[in-house]
């Protein structure tokens, strides 16, 4: 891990950084259904809680080469809690929950597939792929999940190395943040289920050290 952690010197001597692991949570039955699942709470699958196990797993041996987690943190939505808790039971340590860490509030997109919202809505749809301060139908804006998103990282600095279970829309607002490139980024960058990417925060600068490793789960 020493290698993995040492700092790029060309950013010069930044002090310790707050690096995050991102997990996304495992499989629900929205998720294999392809549509959007906000605020709603499903379970994990069966196949979601094997997804949560093999990633557990997968840190647990990073945390045995020194990656030294010391804290959990999850959406409190039961998809994300349950696969942090399978994560949790592997590293020996507790899960505390963040509201910043929730999904984006579809509104009146919830529970539809993406393109039955684009036929019944093609105005308000195209809106919000094209601009993060356009919120979804009776929901929230892209920039509001952004805003929370900021808080939580500037909340966590000085912790070290922390394990954070979250959504899509949660995760891409931290590896946005931490790559500093335009919203584009939202629908050009994909996200598996029970995929981990890795950032680093160091003051007045960040890094992304990995993206969507989903290899555990193959």
């Amino acid at each position: 891990m020493a290698e993995r952690r040492a700092t790029p010197g060309w950013i010069g001597d930044r002090g310790d950084p707050v690096r995050i692991l991102l997990l996304r949570h495992g499989q629900t039955a929205m998720s294999a259904a392809g549509v959007f699942s906000g605020r709603s709470d499903p379970e994990l699958t069966d196949l979601g809680h094997e997804q949560a196990r093999r990633a557990a797993a997968y840190l647990a041996s990073r945390q045995d080469a020194g990656e030294g987690i010391g804290r959990i943190i999850s959406s409190p939505l039961t998809r994300t809690r349950q696969t942090a808790e399978a994560a949790a039971g592997s590293l020996g340590l507790d899960v505390d929950t963040d509201e910043n860490l929730i999904e984006t509030d579809f509104g009146r997109w919830e529970g539809l597939t993406f393109d039955e919202v684009h036929r019944r809505w093609p105005e308000e749809h195209a809106a919000w792929v094209g601009d993060t301060t356009v919120p979804t139908l009776g929901g929230e804006s892209m920039s509001q999940v952004e805003d929370r998103c900021s808080a939580l990282v500037e909340d966590l600095a000085g912790a070290g190395t922390v394990l954070v279970v979250s959504h899509v829309s949660p995760i891409k607002a931290i590896l946005r943040a931490a790559l500093q490139v335009p919203s584009a980024m939202y629908s050009t960058l994909h996200l598996d289920l029970a995929g981990l990417s890795v950032v680093e925060f160091y003051p007045g600068h960040s890094m992304v050290r990995e993206v969507n490793d989903t290899h555990y789960l193959r």
